[in-house]
């Protein structure tokens, strides 16, 4: 029988997930195994899951499905409920269980620039990937963290988050914040969104800008220029990916290097289609 994964999103066409698996099954030798990517938004995904037959082993979230799947799920991990969003979910024996691998891909993609045990950090952002990067900072030691957002009034559920996790929070706004005080910045903020506070990561010895493409971003370029590490969200997007695979498949240690490769041939193919 043929299996099959998927991502699913909205709007998914910019999505990387079938590159980065579909690399996977070719390194583990998966002849039988299929990835594709689906345009679902919260609407429509009760009845899209209801629809799946046996052959499937997992899906992939992006937004805006991550929390909008927490009460379609028969169990869901410690940590997915920590977090507050599932961007995992596993198909086994007829149950769905969602996790969160966002979380490794996050320590994970740190650990490869030699950041694995800062003193003091701080997210930029207060959606989903904050939350998650609020858990990979709590695996990485940190009990108290920053939280920059533009809304104080819309962290709230950020809040709750480190509230869950054990993670004393200290929210901030962008208005008026000149720089901070911290070893690694977090910056969470969409594409674009960084680039008028690019001065905020002047001094932080470690910047992680979850975007990763188009790279490197402006607030990428301004930590470089300051001698600072600088870690971009391509290595947290593989690494994720990469946990997905191996809970999908049942395979350990599935290979980091090809699944990379794999992304990057994609991210050229679409660069040289828009020049």
């Amino acid at each position: 029988m043929e299996r099959r994964a998927a991502v699913l999103g909205s709007p998914i066409a910019h999505s990387l997930s079938p590159a980065l698996h579909r690399a996977a099954y070719e390194a583990l030798g998966l002849r039988g195994w299929r990835y594709d990517a689906i345009e679902c938004d919260e609407e429509r995904l009760p009845g899209l899951l209801a629809g799946l037959g046996p052959e499937w082993a997992g899906l992939s979230l992006t937004m805006p499905l991550k929390r909008a799947v927490l009460p379609l799920l028969d169990t869901v991990s410690d940590l997915a409920v920590a977090v507050g969003g599932v961007n995992t979910v596993v198909f086994s024996g007829g149950a769905r269980h969602g996790e969160n691998t966002d979380v490794h891909g996050i320590v994970r993609a740190l650990a490869d620039e030699g950041v694995t045990a800062p003193v003091s950090a701080a997210v930029l952002g207060g959606g989903a990937t904050a939350a998650s990067a609020l858990a990979a900072l709590r695996e990485l030691g940190l009990r108290e963290a920053v939280l920059v957002v533009r809304d104080r009034a819309r962290a709230g559920e950020t809040e709750r988050v480190a509230e869950r996790l054990g993670v004393a929070l200290t929210v901030r706004t962008f208005a008026g914040l000149a720089a901070l005080d911290a070893e690694l910045v977090v910056s969470t903020l969409p594409p674009g969104a960084a680039d008028e506070v690019t001065g905020l990561v002047r001094g932080v010895p470690a910047v992680f800008d979850v975007v990763y493409a188009p790279w490197p971003t402006p607030l990428a370029r301004a930590a470089a220029a300051a001698g600072a590490t600088v870690i971009g969200g391509y290595g947290m997007l593989v690494h994720q990916a990469v946990r997905q695979v191996e809970l999908y498949t049942g395979h350990r240690g599935v290979p980091v290097a090809p699944v990379r490769a794999g992304g990057e041939a994609e991210i050229r193919r679409r660069a040289a289609l828009t020049h």
